[in-house]
C-alpha cells in the first residue's frame, strides 16, 4: 500500500511516529512531507526518517499569509502525489484535503481541536475531506457523517504506556532531584488563538512564591523569551526528554493547552490557564470524567492561586492523579495500533468502524 502523509507541527509527528515505523514494518511505502515549523525537521533528522519539506520558509502570521501558505502547500501536494499515485493521504492539514479532493484520492483528516475552535481551518479542509478521524468527544460541525471517532486521543498515540516509559534517571541527569513545579509559558501566536490571554508576569511570580514556600523548585519551560527575572528558573533540557521531565513533576501549571493534554496523559497534575478553559472536547472530557486537569478561565486568578495552593499541600497527589490516569487508560484504545489498522484495511476499516464501531476496542 502507498500512504503520503503530511506533517505540519511537532505534535503531529509525535502522534504519527509509531505508526509510520509499524507501516513500513509491514511493508507498506510511505512518503512523508512536512513544512518547517519549530523542531519538526530535528525530530525527524534525529529518528531517520526521510522527509520532503514543502515549505522551507516560515510563513506570516496574518490571514492572507496564511492563505498563501496554504495555496502553495496544496500545490505542492498536488505535483507530489500525481507522482507517487498514493492509495491513501492523510494529515491535518488542508492541502491533503484538497489535494485528494482534485486527484479523486482517498484523504483523511486527523486532529483533536473542535471545529468551532478551528473555524477557518474546517473551511479550507472538511468539505474537501473523505473522512475526519478525531476523537470521539471531538466537535465538528455540519461535517458529522464525515466523522469517525475513536476512543482515545491522539497524544496516547505517542505517550501510552505500550509506547513510552518515563526515565527518573533522565530527569537525575540534569540535577533535578527535588520535587518540582513545572511552569510553561505559551506563544498564543496561532491563527485560534486570536484574543486569548495565559500567565503573566505578576502571576507566575505569585506561583513561584507558593511553590517555593511548600519547599517544592520550580522550573519555567517557554516558547518566548524569559523575563530576567525568571531566567533563572529556565528549564535547560533536550527537547526530546521533556516528557520525561513533565511525567516527574508534581504540579505543571501552563497556558499550554497541548501540554496540559500531554501531562494528563501522563498522569502528571496540572492547571490550565487560559481562555479555552470550557472550550475544548477532549480537555473538558479528561477533566469532567476523569479529573485529570483542572482548567480556569484567564478572569479568574483568584482561583487559580486557590487551586494551586490546594494541590501543592495535598500530600497523596501524584498517586491521585495516577490512579486517575488508569482509569482513562483502562477506558481507552491503543491509538497507535487502531491507526495502523485503520490505515492499512481503508477503506473496509471505514465501513467496520461505521457500522460497528465497537471493534476498535480489539486495540485496548
Amino acid at each position: 500500500m502507498k500512504i503520503l502523509i503530511y506533517l505540519g507541527h511537532p505534535a503531529q509527528y509525535h502522534f504519527f511516529k509509531n505508526a509510520i515505523k509499524q507501516l513500513k514494518r509491514d511493508n507498506n511505502e510511505v512518503r512523508v512531507l512536512i513544512k518547517t515549523k519549530d523542531i519538526l525537521e530535528q525530530l525527524l533528522n534525529e529518528d531517520g526518517v526521510a522527509y520532503t519539506n514543502i515549505q522551507k520558509k516560515f510563513r506570516k502570521n496574518t490571514k492572507w499569509g496564511i492563505l498563501r501558505a496554504s495555496f502553495h502547500r496544496t500545490r505542492k501536494v498536488c505535483r507530489i502525489a500525481h507522482k507517487f499515485k498514493p492509495d491513501l493521504m492523510i494529515g491535518t492539514d488542508s492541502s491533503i484535503a484538497q489535494s485528494g479532493w482534485l486527484l479523486r484520492i482517498p484523504a483523511i483528516t486527523t486532529l483533536e481541536d473542535d471545529e468551532d475552535i478551528l473555524k477557518i481551518f474546517a473551511k479550507l479542509t472538511y468539505p474537501f475531506s473523505t473522512d475526519i478521524l478525531v476523537p470521539a468527544v471531538c466537535r465538528v460541525g455540519r461535517w458529522e457523517h464525515k466523522k469517525i471517532g475513536y476512543s482515545g486521543y491522539m497524544k496516547l498515540a505517542y505517550l501510552h504506556p505500550n509506547y513510552y516509559t518515563p526515565n527518573e534517571d533522565v530527569v537525575k541527569s540534569y540535577g533535578i532531584t527535588k520535587k518540582f513545579v513545572l511552569i510553561r509559558l505559551a506563544k498564543l501566536v496561532a491563527h485560534h488563538d486570536d484574543h486569548i490571554k495565559g500567565l503573566d508576569a505578576s502571576l507566575v511570580d505569585k506561583i513561584i512564591s507558593l511553590a517555593k514556600a511548600n519547599d517544592y523548585d520550580v522550573y519555567i519551560s517557554a516558547e518566548t523569551n524569559l523575563d530576567e527575572r525568571f531566567k533563572k528558573y529556565q528549564l535547560n533540557i533536550k527537547l526530546a526528554d521533556i516528557h520525561h521531565v513533565l511525567s516527574h513533576a508534581s504540579l505543571f501549571v501552563s497556558d499550554s493547552q497541548s501540554m496540559s493534554m500531554e501531562a494528563s496523559m501522563l498522569g502528571t497534575p496540572n492547571i490550565r490557564f487560559s481562555d479555552f478553559s470550557g472550550r475544548i472536547s477532549v480537555l473538558e472530557e479528561l477533566e469532567s470524567v476523569y479529573g485529570l486537569t483542572i482548567g480556569i478561565k484567564t478572569d479568574n486568578p483568584n482561583r487559580l492561586m486557590d487551586e494551586t495552593t490546594k494541590l501543592l499541600g495535598q500530600k497523596d497527589l501524584k498517586e491521585t492523579f495516577r490512579k486517575r490516569k488508569e482509569a482513562m487508560l483502562h477506558d481507552k484504545i491503543d491509538v497507535t495500533a487502531f491507526l495502523v489498522w485503520f490505515i492499512e484495511n481503508y477503506p473496509e476499516s471505514k465501513k467496520i468502524m461505521t457500522t460497528n464501531p465497537n471493534y476498535q476496542y480489539n486495540f485496548k
